[in-house]
């Protein structure tokens, strides 16, 4: 059975142009790794019986009735505008966490495709580009919340927030995600190009080089932002892979010895362990997730606590600018 055989799978689940390049693989398999490709289509097959399991799931967009009681779509933005992040598991309906179950399977069935078609790069840059999208969308569902629960977002624009997590849900996408994933990808590449060289710890000479790459509404949000101290702290921690705690002890610690520069090299030293953060590797795709949630959790016990620092990653403080402006 090819890998391309995604009838029984709704197309917004698998997209068009993933099942093509699965279908490119596929031959390219046939010819270069035919040891390999039975194991590759039973991973594809599983992959599709899932996405028809979660098809079966009654549509988030649906009325639905109990015991004489309604939950339809509006009711349940309003739920999803009115409850807070450590109440959200069991209040959220089964094909949220069927289509985020499916996400994750689809991740592992191209992650398998991106090892397999190692060196032959425009396979493989197809297969990244998938990759991060689905990380983007797990990020952009982070997003989402982060706005719902941020009392300085409109009414009206919450509703549309939550119109577009019911969407997420529904389909796996939503125009939201398809409209942010450039942007987070050009976020992305532009920090790949351009390693921390530490220096002087200002972040300056970062900054510069990675704002060069970006849009305009990156430009303008920096413009408008970075005299937020928030803004300044989360951006630092994302441009040096280093959390607020890290970048302010290297920093005392240059002014208390009087030196003007540290190196790459020099920065476990300064700090005495391994930085808290995970690093982010080019070849595991998962470290980019890793590093978010690793802030985002960071930046919440930092909420809790009362302490200084980011309490958001930099990537929510763009998409959730992103969103305001386009309301």
């Amino acid at each position: 059975m090819a890998l391309t055989d995604t009838h029984d799978v709704p197309a917004t689940l698998i997209l068009e142009e993933e099942e093509r390049l699965a279908g490119e693989i596929d031959a390219w398999l046939q010819s270069n790794c035919p040891s390999e490709i039975d194991q590759v289509r039973s991973r594809f097959k599983c992959l599709r019986d899932l996405g028809t399991a979660v098809s079966r799931y009654p549509s988030i967009q649906e009325d639905e009735f109990l015991r004489g009681e309604s939950r339809d779509e509006e009711k349940l933005t309003e739920a999803l505008c009115s409850f807070s992040s450590p109440f959200r598991l069991l209040r959220i309906p089964s094909k949220v966490a069927a289509t985020r179950s499916f996400l994750i399977a689809k991740f592992h069935a191209f992650s398998m495709l991106g090892h397999l078609v190692h060196g032959e790069e425009e396979l493989a840059a197809a297969v990244r580009n998938v990759i991060f999208s689905i990380i983007c969308t797990l990020m952009v569902e982070e997003v989402y919340f982060s706005c719902l629960e941020d009392p300085s977002f409109p009414p009206k624009i919450k509703g549309k927030v939550a119109c577009n997590l019911v969407s997420l849900w529904d389909h796996g996408t939503d125009p939201g995600v398809i409209r942010h994933l450039p942007a987070l990808q050009a976020l992305w590449a532009a920090r790949d190009q351009t390693p921390p060289s530490f220096g002087t710890m200002d972040g300056t000479s970062e900054l510069v080089r990675i704002t060069i790459d970006m849009d305009k509404d990156w430009q303008e949000f920096i413009a408008e932002e970075i005299s937020d101290e928030e803004t300044r702290w989360a951006l630092e921690e994302f441009l040096f892979g280093l959390s607020y705690e890290e970048i302010q002890k290297i920093r005392g610690r240059l002014v208390r010895f009087g030196v003007s520069a540290v190196g790459y090299d020099e920065i476990r030293s300064y700090l005495g362990s391994k930085p808290l953060y995970t690093q982010v590797k080019n070849h595991d795709p998962r470290s980019i997730y890793d590093f978010f949630v690793d802030r985002r959790d960071t930046g919440r016990f930092r909420k809790q606590r009362s302490i200084p620092g980011p309490r958001h990653t930099l990537e929510e403080m763009y998409l959730k600018y992103r969103v305001y402006m386009e309301a």
